[in-house]
């Protein structure tokens, strides 16, 4: 049977085989062939042996993936998937056939191997299923959890809604879908951008799939098969954000060892056996084994893996010895004392820097990542196809929209979320007392709305909200529905746009709290008036928004190092991964809207803040424009070693000034996000940008930050970052008569 591989102008690959096996085939090879470094960086992340490549740097993930088991998970996912549904089992298993033939030509075209002596490794079946689940564990923000538990002990139960600000920093996609009655050619138009970290090679590969039975374009994850977040079948568009649900728990543990041993990090010696404090007031078995991760550079390193009832615990803490009494409430052997119902509020809050904590998330549970729609998504021909493969989606919770050309249009959530007491929803619970017990799934999953032609998902509150608990600001969904709200004649070149608009609502309060103030030096009052004046568009070209950014910054530090915010900067014991949703300026650059709003902030008084924040940058103003220091900084596994002196930006790396510069701000609908009061860098922005045309799929179009190619010496390794960093859009071409074959990879079987 005859695979073939074409490419367009932009290196993108569009494949062709015989049947939906064989075309899966084909992308794994061809994914192989052009990203070889970024599966294997991956493949090795899902398993938690990066840090045998790329070092110490690493050592915290790897620790992370190796006691929340995500390998493990992905292997029962997959086994699982075999049982349930045969034939997408036998699709991942051709995609992954296709990875492991074309890995050895990919990797001797990527210099990365030489440069860290890597040989690829071989993909086993359930490896796309590790790739997805590592890239995903995340996203639904438990660890946000620890820092609610941070705030309550230091602030108290009310600091927590300060802080919520309806978006913290890991959250941001934008997404609209428009009717034919606001299009020009009478057919609806989806479109949008995902917002992630961008790494280099890009999240999304732009890719063709087709086979007797269909023809896709879309964007896929590279190491997954098929397409499962935006695609475009020709008669029928799909497209996602994250929906923001909170389905993933943190439970206390009490744990105690009944053999030999002492406790955790204690090393191999430990052993011993260890049980965990049940609701029902009984220790019950809990599994427990040793890894070693080895270090590049570094000695190798013991982890500890232990799970309970609950699940894998991801933070070990303290496994007591039996006859201790760790909890002080006078029982030494049961745990189930006096203390057990938290009423003294140590358990509640005080060794939570100490105990050993369990995560619980629907695939560890249910033994399905969701694999089982993506085959169905590929065939769908109308909006009634897709909803119906999205009610097999596991993991991540999304929105999903989409429209077809029938008139067809859809508005939906689409996860697993369990069901549970309000307060494993945003706290840490405790393992041992009764009523943090999962009772079923959230069902029938939430419907939104299309209204006045236009409907607009930006991770704001809408039809996930029963689902979470925080969510994104409501500007960059007010501003898409006014902008869409102008006209009745989109077309699909209309939206890059959109895609661009660098309105900062967001800026209100400091604005307000500036216009407020009086008795400024000469130098500041000239500053504050032209930040007046400003139009509030965070352009690239702007030294206005330069310094409304510099004024942000310093508000930012100055409330964070304030004695009443100051203290949850107190040292934490978590494991490194989670440090980022603790950093307390982050926290407060991402809070700044509730924050300056409150009635009262622990007697800090706020005007004085922004005073001495508009004086201090007066004295220091910034010497250029915003996007002199909003510059992109992807995430690279290793140095780039293409970047040279002849590059259109010049020589540089990922920490290099010269990387380039970009319009937009966490809250406009161009969320290229720094961290204010940290950095004016941005790591997160739109990973990918897609207008699907569903009347006349041949205008539509896309872009990728980079390229379609991870190979550093491709001609389509970075053609498309100057195209993305002016929002301009590459078309879809659907002709194969405009593409060209590349007769390498024309394989028969």
């Amino acid at each position: 049977m005859t695979v073939e591989i074409y490419r367009d102008a932009w290196g993108v690959p569009h494949l062709r085989a015989g049947d939906a096996r064989e075309l899966a085939r084909a992308q794994g090879l061809a994914t192989a062939h052009d990203r070889a470094w970024q599966l294997e960086v991956e493949r090795h992340r899902a398993r938690g042996t990066s840090a045998a490549f790329l070092g110490p740097d690493a050592l915290g993930w790897d620790r992370f993936a190796r006691q929340a088991r995500l390998d493990d998970t992905a292997r029962r996912c997959f086994t699982a998937l075999e049982r349930r549904d045969p034939e997408t089992a036998a699709w991942v298993r051709a995609y992954v056939d296709g990875v492991n033939q074309g890995l050895p030509e990919g990797a001797r075209r990527a210099p990365e191997f030489t440069a860290v002596a890597l040989a690829p490794g071989r993909w086993e079946p359930w490896t796309p299923l590790g790739v997805w689940l590592a890239t995903h564990v995340l996203f639904a923000g438990f660890p946000g959890k620890l820092w609610r538990e941070e705030v309550v002990r230091h602030l108290g139960p009310d600091a927590v809604g300060l802080f919520a600000t309806d978006g913290p920093g890991t959250s941001g996609s934008n997404g609209w879908l428009v009717t034919g009655e606001r299009t020009a050619t009478g057919g609806p138009v989806v479109a949008g951008d995902p917002h992630r970290y961008i790494e280099a090679p890009g999240v999304y590969q732009q890719i063709r799939l087709s086979c007797p039975e269909f023809d896709v374009i879309g964007l896929a994850v590279p190491g997954v098969p098929g397409i499962a977040h935006f695609g475009h079948t020709g008669t029928v568009a799909w497209a996602i954000t994250n929906a923001m649900a909170d389905y993933q728990d943190l439970y206390r543990e009490r744990l105690r060892r009944t053999g030999d041993g002492g406790r955790v990090g204690d090393g191999v010696g430990a052993g011993g056996r260890v049980e965990a404090l049940g609701p029902d007031g009984v220790w019950h078995p809990a599994s427990r084994h040793t890894e070693i991760i080895e270090v590049a550079d570094g000695d190798p390193v013991e982890v500890e893996v232990i799970e309970t009832d609950r699940g894998p615990v991801v933070i070990n803490g303290d496994v007591i010895n039996r006859g201790t009494d760790p909890y002080g409430d006078g029982d030494t052997d049961s745990g189930s004392g006096d203390n057990a119902d938290g009423g003294s509020g140590r358990d509640r809050g005080g060794d939570v820097s100490t105990a050993p904590l369990s995560l619980r998330h629907p695939p560890r549970v249910t033994e399905d990542l969701g694999f089982s729609s993506l085959l169905p998504l590929l065939r769908a021909r109308r909006v009634a196809d897709v909803d119906r493969a999205f009610d097999d989606w596991a993991e991540p919770v999304n929105v999903v929209q989409a429209a077809d050309t029938e008139g067809g249009l859809l508005h939906r959530v689409a996860g697993r979320v369990p069901v549970r007491s309000e307060e494993n929803r945003t706290r840490i619970v405790n393992a041992w007392e009764p009523g943090h017990e999962w009772r079923g799934w959230y069902a029938p999953m939430p419907r939104g709305t299309v209204d006045d032609g236009i409907a607009v998902m930006a991770n704001q509150r809408g039809p996930a909200t029963p689902l979470g608990v925080e969510f994104a600001p409501p500007h960059r969904a007010t501003r898409l529905r006014a902008l869409l709200g102008t006209r009745r004649d989109w077309s699909a070149a209309d939206m890059a746009a959109l895609h661009m608009d660098t309105h900062l609502a967001s800026a209100a309060p400091l604005l307000d709290l500036l216009a407020a103030l009086d008795g400024l030096t000469p130098e500041a009052a000239s500053l504050r008036d032209r930040l007046l004046h400003w139009n509030r568009h965070m352009t690239a070209d702007s030294t206005e928004a330069a310094t409304y950014a510099a004024v942000r910054g310093a508000v930012v530090r100055r409330l964070a190092a304030h004695p009443a915010l100051a203290r949850l900067t107190e040292p934490r014991l978590y494991p490194e991964v989670f440090r980022p949703w603790l950093a307390l300026v982050p926290r407060v650059a991402f809070a700044l809207e509730s924050l300056l709003r409150a009635e009262e902030l622990y007697g800090i008084d706020r005007a004085e803040a922004v005073r001495a924040a508009v004086e201090e940058v007066a004295g220091d103003p910034p010497k250029g424009t915003w996007g002199d220091t909003h510059r992109l900084a992807p995430w690279r596994a290793l140095p780039d070693p293409s970047y040279d002196e002849s590059d259109e930006y010049g020589e540089y790396d990922q920490d290099d000034e010269r990387e380039p510069g970009l319009s937009g701000d966490h809250d406009c609908v161009l969320c290229t996000s720094a961290v204010p009061g940290l950095t004016d860098r941005a790591a997160r922005g739109p990973a990918a940008r897609y207008v699907w045309d569903v009347a006349r799929r041949e205008n539509s179009l896309w872009v990728v930050p980079f390229g379609a190619s991870g190979v550093p010496d491709s001609p389509h390794h970075r053609d498309q970052l100057p195209l993305w960093v002016r929002g301009d859009l590459v078309p879809v071409v659907t002709d194969w008569t405009k593409l060209m074959e590349d007769s390498t990879w024309r394989t028969e079987r």
